[in-house]
């Protein structure tokens, strides 16, 4: 059963829009930080954005500006709206959660969901 369910990735052509969001689904966890990260064929894994409980963010310097993350605490959601999407913007796009539950320190992964941007 999927911890992080992931949605909103697609096709869109440069310059469109897309919003992502990750809802964690398990119970008594409760974040410390949220964020994206992608990763494109052939190159590793790299963080697009973060946001902790108190809402500080922190943006990879090829997304600043284009992209806003956010999160409600409530729905232990978290959103990734990026704008003006460049062709480089396409990569397979991960939720990820770190937090605590049940007194111990948990990291997840969602399972990842493809963003293309065409030109």
């Amino acid at each position: 059963q999927a911890q992080l369910v992931e949605s909103g990735g697609g096709l869109v052509q440069a310059g469109g829009s897309l919003r992502l969001s990750c809802a964690n689904t398990l119970s008594a966890f409760s974040f410390d930080s949220m964020g994206w990260y992608r990763q494109a064929p052939g190159k590793q894994r790299d963080l697009v954005a973060t946001i902790t409980n108190g809402g500080n963010t922190n943006y990879a310097d090829s997304v600043e500006g284009r992209f806003t993350i956010s999160a409600e605490h409530v729905k232990n959601t978290a959103y990734l709206q990026m704008n003006n999407l460049k062709p480089e913007d396409s990569a397979v796009y991960y939720c990820n959660a770190q937090g605590h539950r049940f007194g111990t320190f948990r990291d997840y992964w969602g399972r990842g969901m493809e963003v293309t941007v065409s030109s």
